[in-house]
């Protein structure tokens, strides 16, 4: 029996959903440049790939759980048009989903940065 899609298409189906995500939601996009700032940050401070290796961890999980709120709102959409409580309260959890990890991102990113950025800087 053959699958559904083969392993190419499994991930060029997941990059059409990456760039429709990019393209279409206006948090990712907001998102993207924090991470992209984060990124040019540590680069200029030289951290070390322990710091890295957290920092690109909380990367993926804001991303993913933004393409998961998408996801959930889309679906919702999909399904009416007009308000319904269970779907408001599915889009609401999912947003809050995102939320968790953004900022536990933000303490994180000043956990790492911070010092060295205050080190660098002279502070």
């Amino acid at each position: 029996m053959k699958p559904a899609h083969s392993f190419l298409d499994v991930f060029r189906v997941a990059v059409i959903g990456i760039r429709y995500l990019l393209r279409t939601q206006r948090n990712a996009r907001i998102h993207l440049a924090i991470i992209l700032a984060v990124v040019a940050l540590g680069l200029w401070l030289g951290l070390p790939a322990t710091s890295w290796a957290v920092l690109v961890l909380t990367f993926c999980v804001v991303l993913g759980l933004e393409a998961c709120n998408s996801a959930i709102e889309a679906l919702g959409d999909a399904i009416t048009t007009e308000q319904h409580p269970l779907i408001g309260l599915a889009k609401d959890v999912a947003a809050g989903a995102v939320l968790i990890p953004a900022i536990g991102a933000v303490l994180i990113g000043l956990l790492i940065l911070g010092p060295s950025l205050w080190q660098r800087l002279g502070l």
